[in-house]
């Protein structure tokens, strides 16, 4: 088929905690033409980090403004919330989800065991006062624990995390507050939206016990594993993350069928 007649799909890359759209480079230098790729940097991040970040509404109409079409939303963990709040709230702007090591709910409760404690977030809030630097650095290995690729990993996410200027230090004590607090497991459960989740068999912030979970929430989430990954599986392991988006992707569009 003319590549002139071949349907396009707009995929919008959301990015996570202290990170930025820079963190989205390497892996989407390989997707074919027939994928328009946006990669938005959230406030308080990247080329946005004198914006004020006020919490997930505001995430949400930023992201609500790029698209009155359906499109399809990446988003990876924190980012993964503004993704999965938008497609309750704006159900005609979403063609479908593929989410990345993201929780609808972070932190355990005790309905939810598939999550961490809270004090996990409520430590980094703390020591982010005393030794922003080290928190950040403390949290990039925390991320890549367990990793296969750990090294290679963490030096990709220290380039991306300098790459569009630091997220301010208000919009990191806000993110922490979000991830604590925010439970989107009811937003998950009304969505009738294509659904994907990628998970890293060796997340230590998203258990891959979850993969058990979200289907009670949701029957029609799709799920694939990274064994060997951590909380960036699209970073330590781009071949198979691109293929799981692609073959996604692909289902919505009807010159290719189903891949």
């Amino acid at each position: 088929m003319p590549a002139a007649l071949r349907q396009k799909i707009t995929c919008v890359f959301v990015h996570g905690w202290a990170m930025n759209s820079a963190v989205w480079e390497p892996v989407i230098a390989g997707l074919p033409d027939w994928l328009e790729v946006i990669c938005v940097d959230l406030p308080g991040h990247g080329s946005m980090n004198k914006v004020p970040a006020e919490g997930l509404a505001a995430q949400v109409q930023l992201l609500a403004a790029i698209s009155q079409k359906p499109v399809l939303w990446v988003g990876w963990s924190l980012g993964g919330l503004a993704v999965l709040r938008l497609a309750q709230l704006y159900p005609e702007r979403v063609a479908g989800l593929f989410m990345v090591a993201c929780n609808p709910c972070f932190v355990r409760r005790p309905d939810w065991t598939s999550a961490v404690e809270a004090s996990v977030f409520s430590d980094f809030a703390a020591e982010l006062d005393q030794d922003s630097e080290a928190t950040l650095r403390r949290f990039l290995a925390l991320q890549v624990t367990g990793d296969k690729h750990a090294l290679k990993t963490v030096r990709e996410l220290q380039r991306a995390m300098s790459a569009r200027g630091q997220a301010s230090a208000q919009a990191l004590q806000a993110g922490l507050q979000q991830l604590q607090e925010c439970d989107l497991r009811r937003d998950l459960s009304l969505l009738e939206s294509p659904l994907h989740w990628h998970l890293g068999g060796r997340d230590r912030l998203v258990p891959v016990s979850l993969a058990d979970a979200l289907p009670e929430l949701n029957p029609g989430i799709e799920i694939s594993i990274e064994d060997t990954a951590g909380h960036a599986p699209f970073v330590s392991h781009p071949d198979r993350f691109r293929r799981e988006l692609l073959t996604f992707a692909g289902r919505m569009r009807p010159d290719l069928g189903k891949l």
